[in-house]
């Protein structure tokens, strides 16, 4: 597994088949895949001991992301709902991805969320049209899974997006996206905000802060 050390730039590596739900960051799936991590708050501050690895990978058809999310307490939606989407799932423990290939109209772009019970929602998201009751309802097809490992106080959520949910190209390596990478956890007063790319203000929706995801080769 290759950590990026370019502090704005992330990369997803090519594989050669899709996979099925895998929360193993250790599987023959993840095993060369890039990584970046999100370990500072809104402001770029450190937040001990919640530092967020995210794993990425792609194919012709979906990209894939993997969360490892160390965490102090769990902050979980009581009667989790699997079969459909949650909204204001933000409320709760959640990994979260911006992403948009619109590199011109910024303010254009996706939001995808995974709970650590598996719970998700995904936002086509237009911040001059910014009601979450409009985004919500876009239907992207990713497909979400999530596993706490309380023996290591650590849980995995696991991401397959299409790419026709997020760009109109084709994938192919040398494709960039901009891209952020947040992680909300725990109750408040205590509870910590994670973001990859710092955006300077208490919102994660700061897409003048996203740094990049470029598609490349095995």
């Amino acid at each position: 597994m290759e950590t990026n050390s370019q502090s704005n730039q992330a990369f997803a590596k090519l594989v050669d088949r899709d996979s099925t739900p895998d929360t193993d960051p250790h599987s023959a799936f993840w095993t060369d895949a890039s990584s970046v991590l999100a370990q500072c708050d809104f402001y770029g501050n450190p937040v001990p001991g919640h530092a967020m690895e995210v794993l990425a990978q792609w194919t012709s058809q979906n990209l894939y992301l993997l969360y490892v999310c160390p965490y102090q307490e769990l902050n979980l939606k009581p009667n989790p709902n699997l079969l459909a989407e949650t909204y204001e799932l933000w409320n709760w423990d959640v990994a979260e991805v911006f992403v948009g290939a619109d590199f011109t109209n910024i303010r254009r772009y996706k939001e995808f969320e995974v709970s650590p019970q598996g719970e998700w929602v995904d936002l086509d998201v237009n911040l001059d049209n910014p009601p979450h009751e409009v985004g919500w309802v876009w239907q992207s097809g990713c497909e979400v899974a999530a596993r706490i490992d309380a023996s290591r106080n650590t849980w995995y959520g696991f991401m397959r997006i299409p790419w026709a949910s997020i760009d109109d190209r084709p994938a192919a390596a040398g494709n960039t996206l901009r891209i952020n990478f947040f992680r909300a956890q725990g109750h408040e007063p205590n509870r910590k905000y994670v973001a990859w790319q710092p955006a300077q203000r208490p919102s994660f929706h700061t897409p003048e802060v996203f740094g990049t995801l470029t598609l490349s080769a095995r």
